[in-house]
Protein backbone atom coordinates (compact mmCIF):
# COMPACT_ATOMS: atom_id res chain seq x y z
CA UNK A 1 0.00 0.00 0.00
CA UNK A 2 1.27 2.98 -0.61
CA UNK A 3 2.17 5.63 2.33
CA UNK A 4 0.74 8.39 0.86
CA UNK A 5 -2.61 7.15 0.34
CA UNK A 6 -6.10 7.83 0.73
CA UNK A 7 -6.11 4.47 2.05
CA UNK A 8 -3.95 5.59 5.17
CA UNK A 9 -6.42 7.52 6.77
CA UNK A 10 -8.42 6.25 9.21
CA UNK A 11 -12.09 7.39 8.38
CA UNK A 12 -11.55 5.98 4.67
CA UNK A 13 -10.60 2.62 6.77
CA UNK A 14 -14.01 2.95 8.50
CA UNK A 15 -16.14 4.41 5.66
CA UNK A 16 -15.65 1.75 3.56
CA UNK A 17 -15.54 -1.15 6.21
CA UNK A 18 -19.34 0.37 7.52
CA UNK A 19 -19.89 0.73 3.87
CA UNK A 20 -19.38 -3.02 2.86
CA UNK A 21 -21.36 -4.13 6.79
CA UNK A 22 -24.36 -1.95 5.54
CA UNK A 23 -24.68 -3.08 2.61
CA UNK A 24 -24.67 -6.82 3.50
CA UNK A 25 -26.96 -5.87 5.89
CA UNK A 26 -29.95 -3.90 4.14
CA UNK A 27 -30.30 -7.40 2.45
CA UNK A 28 -31.84 -8.30 5.85
CA UNK A 29 -34.60 -5.86 4.93
CA UNK A 30 -38.10 -7.17 3.40
CA UNK A 31 -37.75 -7.55 -0.36
CA UNK A 32 -40.16 -4.78 -1.16
CA UNK A 33 -37.49 -2.40 0.98
CA UNK A 34 -35.03 -3.66 -1.24
CA UNK A 35 -35.23 -0.71 -3.83
CA UNK A 36 -36.58 1.71 -1.67
CA UNK A 37 -34.68 2.49 1.53
CA UNK A 38 -32.27 -1.01 1.08
CA UNK A 39 -30.78 1.06 -2.17
CA UNK A 40 -30.78 4.85 -0.73
CA UNK A 41 -28.89 3.26 2.65
CA UNK A 42 -26.19 1.69 0.00
CA UNK A 43 -26.16 4.29 -1.88
CA UNK A 44 -25.51 7.07 1.07
CA UNK A 45 -22.84 4.50 2.54
CA UNK A 46 -21.02 4.30 0.02
CA UNK A 47 -21.11 7.68 -0.75
CA UNK A 48 -18.81 8.55 2.39
CA UNK A 49 -15.85 6.28 1.72
CA UNK A 50 -15.87 7.93 -2.27
CA UNK A 51 -16.23 11.68 -1.00
CA UNK A 52 -13.29 11.35 0.81
CA UNK A 53 -11.62 9.79 -2.09
CA UNK A 54 -12.45 12.18 -4.28
CA UNK A 55 -11.14 14.91 -1.89
CA UNK A 56 -8.15 13.50 -1.08
CA UNK A 57 -7.45 13.33 -5.16
CA UNK A 58 -7.86 17.13 -4.87
CA UNK A 59 -6.10 17.83 -1.56
CA UNK A 60 -3.68 19.99 -3.08
CA UNK A 61 -6.52 22.73 -3.19
CA UNK A 62 -7.60 23.12 0.36
CA UNK A 63 -11.10 24.53 -0.72
CA UNK A 64 -11.86 20.88 -2.70
CA UNK A 65 -10.66 18.82 -0.13
CA UNK A 66 -12.93 20.65 2.75
CA UNK A 67 -15.62 20.24 0.37
CA UNK A 68 -15.52 16.76 -0.38
CA UNK A 69 -14.91 16.02 3.25
CA UNK A 70 -18.28 18.03 4.15
CA UNK A 71 -19.83 15.57 0.93
CA UNK A 72 -18.20 12.55 3.27
CA UNK A 73 -20.00 14.16 6.74
CA UNK A 74 -23.10 14.71 5.03
CA UNK A 75 -23.17 11.32 3.48
CA UNK A 76 -22.50 9.65 6.66
CA UNK A 77 -25.51 12.05 8.41
CA UNK A 78 -27.54 10.54 5.84
CA UNK A 79 -27.06 7.07 6.18
CA UNK A 80 -27.71 7.51 9.86
CA UNK A 81 -31.08 8.77 9.06
CA UNK A 82 -32.12 6.05 6.96
CA UNK A 83 -30.68 3.38 9.71
CA UNK A 84 -33.18 5.53 12.07
CA UNK A 85 -36.09 4.51 9.64
CA UNK A 86 -34.73 0.89 9.50
CA UNK A 87 -34.98 0.64 13.16
CA UNK A 88 -38.46 2.51 13.75
CA UNK A 89 -40.01 0.20 11.33
CA UNK A 90 -38.64 -3.27 11.79
CA UNK A 91 -37.86 -3.88 14.89
CA UNK A 92 -36.42 -7.41 14.13
CA UNK A 93 -33.03 -5.71 12.85
CA UNK A 94 -33.07 -2.54 15.38
CA UNK A 95 -30.30 -4.47 17.46
CA UNK A 96 -27.90 -4.42 13.98
CA UNK A 97 -29.28 -1.13 12.73
CA UNK A 98 -27.77 0.14 16.68
CA UNK A 99 -24.53 -1.55 16.36
CA UNK A 100 -24.60 0.75 12.99
CA UNK A 101 -25.61 3.55 13.93
CA UNK A 102 -23.15 3.42 17.09
CA UNK A 103 -20.59 3.04 14.35
CA UNK A 104 -21.31 5.91 11.88
CA UNK A 105 -21.83 8.30 15.36
CA UNK A 106 -18.19 7.82 15.85
CA UNK A 107 -17.56 7.92 12.06
CA UNK A 108 -18.80 11.60 12.13
CA UNK A 109 -17.37 12.42 14.96
CA UNK A 110 -13.38 11.58 13.41
CA UNK A 111 -14.43 13.19 9.66
CA UNK A 112 -15.22 16.07 11.88
CA UNK A 113 -12.01 16.35 13.50
CA UNK A 114 -10.46 15.23 10.09
CA UNK A 115 -12.00 18.42 8.86
CA UNK A 116 -10.70 20.69 11.60
CA UNK A 117 -7.67 19.41 11.53
CA UNK A 118 -7.24 20.08 7.38
CA UNK A 119 -9.01 23.62 8.25
CA UNK A 120 -5.95 24.71 10.63
CA UNK A 121 -2.88 23.11 9.34
CA UNK A 122 -3.49 22.30 5.53
CA UNK A 123 -0.33 22.35 3.44
CA UNK A 124 -0.49 21.66 -0.25
CA UNK A 125 1.17 18.73 -1.57
CA UNK A 126 4.24 19.71 -3.71
CA UNK A 127 4.58 18.45 -7.08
Amino acid sequence: MESNSYNNLEIYQLSHQLAVSIHKFSFCLPKHELYGIGNQIRTSSKSISVNIVEGYGRRRYKADFIRFLVYAQSSCDETIEWLKYINDCYEELSDEANKIHHKLNELGRKINRFIDAVVKGHRPISK
